[in-house]
């Protein structure tokens, strides 16, 4: 019942001009700082491990910050699953997508590195309105948000949604067949097949599928970044120069690679990265958890 609710909610605020959905967003995430003391806590445990040089005032300030755009990017979920292509196009800019189309003319498979910065899904649905692409899907826990995300998933074209439990052989099969793969490989998903790289300074448990997908699939590394708009404004999606010198035989290597390089990235937009999310919540042996 409350989930049937809290989407008639989304479809009903999806009608609404994106700088009101964005104030009511803002609105949100500001009584959700003062309300959700866990995740609050999460959040502000994760800014003083990556952000030891800032003050305490400054990372609440951050961590309020992003909780508004993290409720923004929430209940604008709903222009995802609901709104006229016309207006999406209207609301998002891609920039580089030349690149994008250069490799998949020339026939190279294609691993986009898409990080969890909140406009994740933005950038989603911009590759999907312009190429028949692949992503892994995890299942919800709630059938109604289950049955919403998946079909919001597959909207546009001929998209492929892989289960986690596949294969990695169903992935590069997917790159190999002209499918670029959207692919999010920045959380803690625990110690198995976890090797420790630094992030921030700190070392974070990280699957580096990055690097053995790149290679098994001989693909081309692609960086997507969505970022936010201020008021309302839109989206851009950006589309970033292939990497160069990826894989090597050294995965460690390239696992410390690919985090510099999402650091660098989120160091450009603090407060859009997903800070809700526990990073550091596998540790090595005989250190203590942070949360």
């Amino acid at each position: 019942m409350l989930s049937r609710l809290l989407a008639t909610v989304l479809w009903l605020l999806h009608f609404l001009p994106l700088p009101v959905l964005a104030g009511i967003g803002n609105g949100l995430g500001a009584a959700l700082f003062a309300l959700a003391r866990r995740r609050r806590h999460i959040v502000l445990v994760n800014l003083r491990l990556c952000f030891p040089e800032l003050a305490e005032p400054q990372r609440e300030r951050l961590a309020k910050a992003h909780f508004k755009v993290l409720s923004r990017s929430m209940l604008e979920r709903g222009l995802l699953w609901w709104a006229a292509p016309e207006r999406l196009q209207r609301l998002t800019r891609v920039e580089g997508e030349e690149r994008l189309r250069l490799l998949l003319d020339a026939g190279r498979p294609v691993l986009m590195l898409a990080p969890h910065f909140v406009g994740l899904d933005v950038g989603g649905v911009a590759i999907a309105m312009r190429h028949d692409s692949a992503s892994i899907y995890a299942v919800q826990s709630d059938p109604l948000f289950d049955r919403l995300l998946y079909r919001g998933r597959r909207r546009f074209g001929d998209q492929l949604l892989l289960s986690r439990q596949e294969s990695v052989r169903a992935s590069v099969k997917a790159m190999k067949s002209g499918r670029p793969l959207y692919y999010l490989p920045d959380m803690d998903l625990g110690s198995r097949d976890s090797i420790f790289v630094p992030f921030f300074g700190v070392p974070a448990a990280t699957v580096p599928g990055l690097s053995r997908l790149a290679r098994l699939a001989g693909a081309t590394v692609v960086p997507v970044v969505t970022r936010l708009l201020p008021g309302g404004e839109g989206y851009v999606v950006t589309i970033g120069e292939p990497w160069q010198d990826f894989p090597t035989h050294d995965v460690a290597a390239d696992t410390r690679r690919m985090n510099a390089w999402i650091e660098a990235a989120v160091r450009t937009m603090p407060e859009q990265y997903y800070w809700v999310h526990r990073r550091f919540k596998t540790r090595p042996a005989g250190e203590p958890r942070p949360y």
